[in-house]
């Protein structure tokens, strides 16, 4: 993905800065893990995975 795209995207709930893991782009804030299809986010709530306690520690 894009480091300059990265840089401008935000976490569509609270606007908050994503991370980069593994072809998802992660909110530690809203706990949610946002795929990336072929270079293109999905930024669709109802597309995220909810992420774990666990996972979110991590981070």
């Amino acid at each position: 993905m894009d480091r300059k795209l990265l840089e401008i995207l935000v976490c569509p709930l609270c606007k908050g800065k994503l991370l980069l893991k593994k072809q998802e782009l992660i909110c530690k804030f809203d706990r949610l893990a946002f795929p990336v299809h072929d270079d293109i986010p999905v930024m669709l709530e109802h597309e995220a995975r909810v992420l774990s306690l666990e996972e979110k520690d991590s981070l």
